[in-house]
């Protein structure tokens, strides 16, 4: 185990360990105490490792996360796993806004609440919010999966894509385009994985969740070309 601590070592000196750290190493445990709130913690990591903050962080902390497991002990600030590319990013307390923005892969799991624009132009990255969701969720979000065990805010999914939402509970409105689509057996067979992966095993089950998808009227889309969107 590798710790770090950010009260007596400097978060560029931090950062630039984790950066050294390409492809594969025996440097596999990491543990950043004092984070103090201090914001970019762990971004920009591209190695297997597994990161324990512990603490609660800033701005963009586990931010273009590649192939590392980063948990925070504590709540995250704005922009958490912002633009993350693969790996899991496990969040014990809330998250602020736009968690998870513009994510291209991987697991964000936050097991309170998230605040407003939680996933918005994401691109296959998975978000699972044992919590609630803030307004304008998912805005423009193009591919990947949300689900949310608790209720979700204003303007749900505006301007949404083809990225599926997941929700157990109350949605305060849709946003344009945004629409309630009916559960498949395929879509029982995500909810079920994502909960699994999600940590939240017992804490609900797929029957009990409605999908929300777009609408498709905002922008011309062919099928053959999802991938390219």
């Amino acid at each position: 185990m590798q710790t770090f601590d950010l009260g007596a070592e400097s978060l560029r000196a931090l950062n630039s360990s984790l950066h050294a750290l390409k492809g594969q190493t025996n440097m596999t445990e990491w543990e950043v105490i004092n984070p103090k709130g201090a914001h970019a913690i762990a971004a920009g990591v591209d190695a297997p490792v597994d990161i324990t903050v512990r603490g609660s962080t800033g701005y963009y902390c586990a931010g273009m996360n590649k192939q590392a497991t980063i948990r925070i002990k504590g709540s995250a600030g704005p922009g958490v796993a912002e633009n993350m590319m693969s790996g899991t990013v496990i969040i014990d307390g809330d998250a602020s806004q736009y968690a998870g923005a513009t994510g291209r892969g991987g697991l964000l799991v936050i097991k309170g609440n998230a605040s407003s624009r939680c996933g918005i132009s994401m691109k296959g990255i998975d978000i699972v919010v044992h919590g609630n969701i803030g307004h304008m969720s998912c805005f423009m979000a193009q591919s990947g999966n949300v689900l949310v065990l608790g209720n979700a805010g204003e303007a749900l999914g505006d301007s949404l894509y083809e990225a599926r939402i997941f929700v157990r509970g109350s949605v305060k409105s849709l946003g344009a385009d945004c629409i309630e689509k009916e559960m498949r057996d395929e879509h029982f067979l995500i909810v079920e994985d994502l909960l699994r992966r999600g940590e939240a095993e017992g804490k609900a089950k797929p029957e009990e969740f409605r999908r929300y998808g777009s609408a498709r009227k905002l922008y011309t889309f062919n099928i053959d070309n999802a991938s390219s969107y």
